[in-house]
């Protein structure tokens, strides 16, 4: 039995290094290239344009895309803004095809930041624009793949206004789920929307689909609108936030503004469904951190957050498919960890744990036996490590570790 798991790890992890060929973590491309296209076939306004950032003398032809959606309330922002820029840039000389979008925006501020009909039909016209855009992508690759992209693997998020953007695209799942009351959401949707969540913008006949969301001080308006067969979240936010909130209050902290609940809540409630998600929080900061990319560090320290959260999920990645779902209760601290050992305790008796490096390539391995277990990171390099942890029921169960 043995001699055959360790058979097995080194297919996957043959497997993993030939399929990823070492992309997608750090900088394997020293240019890129931007174009800037119109995503829609039925607005040809600069809302509905996008810049699409690809490596240059890249041949990959199934490579995943990360959408970027600015900040700026839903009333100001543009895909130019230099966290855009930093971030596409930073994603494309990973391997990836990044794209910065411009969307929709509302031109009556006061009617915006006192009305909740308008405040609800604006975000969900952003999300249409969106939805509109990831379909522009997915008609490149039925007819021709021009951008070389990978349609299942496609992801989504931005800062601020374009966090909750992305949110909200990922986990409104259909129009019964909307209110009808104070406000009838449902009806605004029928009557204003084109009657599908779909939206307006075009490119009809094409999925929207997504794979994942990351998140820079973002949150949604309601928490039960995710719910456990939703796409992976990440999530990076300040608990000093008083334009997001970090746990739930009203937006730009207006009360005439919907409310918004930040990464404070959304993830345990994750948690409690089990979907997979990771988030960190910077102790003390507000919500401009991102606003100004890269010239914050903290900006870069989300990018790598998301960076690695994203490889975890990505198709290439052999252990992706074990990370969404399981039976498996496990506790699992401190993590990230600059200890000397992390503590692993389960529910139910676990059976083996083995340890992954970034590469998929198996460096520890135990038989446990018990609910409680110490892993020394003694002789461990820094960096992000998968934790496969299999009880005595051979369910099975995938934790990012990361060693600091």
């Amino acid at each position: 039995m043995k001699t055959k798991l360790i058979i097995l790890v080194i297919f996957l992890s043959s497997l993993s290094y030939s399929q990823c060929n070492g992309r997608y973590q750090t900088d394997i491309f020293s240019s890129v290239s931007v174009a800037t296209v119109n995503y829609s076939d039925v607005y040809t306004d600069v809302y509905h344009e996008m810049d699409i950032y690809t490596p240059d003398n890249d041949t990959v032809t199934n490579r995943p895309v990360v959408f970027y959606m600015h900040g700026g309330s839903f009333y100001g922002g543009d895909k130019s803004t230099s966290d855009c820029v930093d971030f596409c840039n930073s994603m494309a000389k990973r391997g990836y095809v990044a794209i910065s979008l411009n969307y929709r925006l509302t031109n009556q501020v006061v009617l915006f930041l006192s009305n909740k009909e308008h405040q609800y039909g604006t975000v969900l016209q952003a999300v249409a624009d969106a939805k509109a855009g990831i379909r522009y992508m997915k008609k490149d690759f039925a007819t021709g793949n021009t951008l070389g992209i990978d349609t299942s693997a496609i992801y989504v998020g931005g800062y601020s206004a374009g966090a909750v953007l992305a949110i909200h695209l990922a986990y409104i799942d259909n129009i019964s789920d909307l209110p009808t009351s104070p406000t009838d959401v449902q009806n605004l949707v029928s009557t204003s929307m084109g009657g599908t969540l779909e939206g307006d913008a075009g490119n009809i006949g094409y999925s929207s689909k997504i794979y994942g969301v990351y998140s820079f001080a973002g949150g949604i308006n309601d928490l039960v609108w995710i719910d456990s067969n939703d796409e992976p979240l990440v999530s990076i936010q300040g608990d000093a936030d008083a334009t997001v909130s970090y746990n739930c209050a009203p937006g730009l902290g207006y009360p005439s503004v919907l409310t918004l609940c930040g990464t404070g809540e959304m993830h345990p409630f994750a948690d409690s469904i089990g979907l997979f998600n990771d988030d960190t929080t910077y102790i003390g900061e507000d919500h401009n951190w991102a606003a100004s990319g890269n010239s914050n560090q903290l900006f870069g320290l989300a990018t790598d957050f998301v960076v690695n959260f994203l490889y975890s999920i990505l198709p290439c990645n052999p252990l992706a498919g074990l990370q969404t779902h399981s039976n498996i209760d496990v506790n699992i601290y401190p993590n990230p960890s600059i200890s000397e050992s992390i503590n692993i305790q389960g529910s139910e008796i676990m059976k083996n744990i083995i340890l992954y490096n970034s590469l998929n390539q198996m460096v520890y391995s135990s038989n446990i036996n018990s609910k409680n277990t110490t892993l020394s990171t003694l002789n461990l390099s820094k960096g992000l490590y998968f934790l496969q942890i299999i009880d005595k029921n051979d369910n099975t169960l995938v934790k990012k570790i990361v060693i600091n």
